[in-house]
């Protein structure tokens, strides 16, 4: 893939960039963890209009849960579940990590993943179908770095596998 990133370099990347935007939004708005994202990091400005805000969130989140079901690395870790609610679920949550005004209702990434038996392999496959499919929204990739960049850090409490 042209541009792959791994769960490695996400996490770097967002750890960099969090340390930038924690020093720039300090003085002026405290970001709070939630269940959204146990980490506090601050959206790049405009990240929810680029991804078309709610309604592009939405199409995207379809598209995604579309083709993680028809991965042949993931697809089997979701053929019992519930799309539309996922889809949702997630498009709550993109919605809220970018910035918008949605406010994701689910729980939090390690109990949401505690019995699912993620690998990193799962992880990284999960990062690349997501990268496909901002990639046919035709989401820039610097706007993509910026959302990876707020999901990169729940990788610590999505792998249960070691």
């Amino acid at each position: 893939m042209k541009h792959l990133i791994t769960s490695t370099a996400l996490t770097l990347f967002a750890l960099s960039s969090g340390a930038v935007l924690a020093q720039t939004t300090a003085l002026s708005v405290p970001i709070a963890p939630s269940a959204a994202s146990a980490y506090p990091v601050a959206p790049a400005p405009g990240l929810y209009q680029a991804f078309g805000e709610q309604a592009g969130i939405r199409s995207l989140m379809d598209d995604f849960v579309q083709r993680l079901r028809a991965d042949p690395r993931i697809g089997g870790q979701f053929k019992d579940t519930n799309l539309p609610n996922l889809a949702k679920s997630l498009g709550d949550q993109l919605c809220q990590l970018s910035g918008g005004p949605c406010v994701y209702k689910g729980p939090d990434m390690k109990t949401a993943h505690a019995d699912m038996d993620i690998n990193k392999g799962h992880f990284n496959a999960l990062v690349e179908v997501l990268q496909q499919s901002m990639n046919a929204r035709g989401i820039p990739f610097t706007r993509q770095n910026q959302m990876l960049a707020l999901l990169a850090p729940m990788h610590r409490d999505t792998i249960t596998v070691r």
